[in-house]
């Protein structure tokens, strides 16, 4: 998996309550991670993966993404 798909993952699992997807594209596209092109494609690769389901991470995406945080705090 590579960083930028990482960093989305965590990015969706921190989100708050009244932001929703395309709120976090845009937040990651205004940091430079990737472009909204870019995200709307990891969005569509983690739906198809199973790791979102609507708004929200599902359970296996929950864990990829506490995966990532803990890889990021090394």
């Amino acid at each position: 998996m590579e960083i930028e798909e990482r960093v989305f993952l965590l990015a969706i699992y921190k989100k708050k309550e009244d932001e929703s997807l395309k709120d976090v594209i845009l937040m990651l596209e205004d940091s430079g991670v990737f472009s909204f092109k870019e995200g709307k494609r990891l969005l569509k690769g983690f739906k198809q993966n199973g790791f979102v389901d609507g708004e929200n991470l599902t359970f296996v995406g929950t864990q990829k993404a506490k995966d990532a945080e803990l890889e990021f705090k090394l």
